[in-house]
């Protein structure tokens, strides 16, 4: 396993160098598992719980509540050296763990919530899950049906969630209801835990890519909680969900540069070793060429990924452009850059025997999740008034 030679951003000091070495050997401790744990459709839950003794799913968390306090540079080293698992389902589903479900609770959570969950998800012994998406609204939050009333001390709870990453095993969900009227103004987030009666996981659904990450379809049946569990005020929670969308888009972008990078040097190695008509294929123009232009290309999404967490990291409310624009412009190159790795490979690439077939089929949920391509066009195209 080779890697990658990072020239180093001016902002990364001796500390976050030495939490990279940490993430890195964890990571790579979990490679062999790789293909193992893809034919399973899922990882071990320990895997969770070794994360957590790191104190790696709560680096930006509270100390107080057993957290790092760190910030978003030390997330940076988390999501980049975390691609050396050569597992995007495992990344995925400690990300939603570390970046996407609980945040929010840090963030607007009342002590004895973050206690009873947060806590626990920080050293990795309950697993948390994000439940935003619905069958008839991914991307579009404002169409959220799930409902919950109120009944005195509860909330009951009725509705659909699909396309849940770690939905199968999650001791607790993030979950995003309908409180109110139609439309963004009705939507109140709360913490769901899944041993409430009426609560079920409908399915595993089955991908192309990202296979050890279960991702569930979920339903909730007269479900009761309590409202000590919402976070944040009633009919609010689009408003977090929107924030919280920007830390999930962040750390994909960084992810999937770092990922790419590592695909690029792979690939290379490959290329001069593997060899065409009596020389190696790195030294055929097309292949510099090509190969040089995603290098460059790579290196102008990563300036642009980490301006956006520079911005986001000193106020989070004033990186939304540079993130969706991080987002857009990380996915997008990468469909092409995991192509032509893949393409070097010829007839190996095609097989499961190299990483760079998975990588080929993980990389393509990236226009897809925390917000499609096209959502990200749209984004983009309200804040610059066209």
């Amino acid at each position: 396993m080779s890697h990658v030679v990072m020239q180093d951003h001016e902002i990364f000091t001796e500390e976050h160098k030495a939490l990279r070495k940490t993430v890195r050997q964890f990571a790579e401790s979990l490679a062999p598992f790789s293909e193992e744990w893809d034919a399973e459709g899922i990882f071990p839950r320990e895997v969770f719980k070794q994360a957590g003794d790191l104190g790696l799913l709560g680096i930006r968390a509270s100390e107080d509540i057993g957290g790092m306090g760190l910030d978003w540079w030390y997330t940076t080293v988390w999501a980049e050296e975390l691609c050396n698992t050569r597992n995007a389902g495992v990344n995925m589903a400690l990300l939603v763990q570390s970046d996407m479900a609980t945040p929010i609770i840090d963030e607007i959570g009342s002590d004895e919530v973050k206690r009873e969950f947060l806590a626990p998800a920080i050293t990795g012994e309950k697993i948390a899950a994000l439940g935003v998406s619905e069958p008839g609204g991914g991307s579009d939050v404002a169409a959220i049906r799930t409902t919950a009333v109120r009944d005195g001390d509860d909330y009951v709870i009725n509705g659909q969630k699909l396309w849940i990453t770690n939905g199968t095993r999650a001791d607790f969900i993030t979950l995003a209801v309908r409180t109110g009227e139609d439309g963004y103004g009705g939507i109140t987030l709360l913490v769901f835990p899944t041993d409430v009666k009426g609560f079920h996981v409908g399915k595993s659904l089955k991908k192309i890519g990202n296979k050890s990450s279960d991702t569930a379809e979920l339903f909730f049946e007269d479900c009761r909680v309590p409202v000590r569990y919402r976070l944040g005020e009633e009919n609010m929670g689009f408003y977090h969900i929107m924030t919280n969308f920007q830390g999930e888009r962040l750390v994909a972008a960084i992810g999937c540069v770092h990922g790419m990078e590592i695909a690029v040097r792979e690939a290379i190695a490959y290329g001069n070793d593997r060899k065409a008509f009596g020389r190696p294929l790195t030294k055929f123009q097309v292949w510099k060429h090509k190969l040089v232009e995603h290098l460059t290309a790579i290196e102008a999404a990563r300036r642009l990924t980490y301006f956006a967490v520079d911005k986001f990291n000193k106020d989070s409310s004033s990186a939304q452009r540079e993130i969706t624009m991080a987002k857009l412009f990380a996915g997008d190159l990468a469909q092409k850059v995991l192509y032509d790795c893949m393409q070097m490979y010829g007839g190996f690439g095609y097989t499961t025997e190299y990483p760079i077939s998975r990588a080929w089929t993980d990389v393509r949920l990236i226009t897809i999740g925390g917000g499609t391509s096209e959502i990200m066009k749209e984004i983009l195209t309200k804040i610059e008034g066209l």
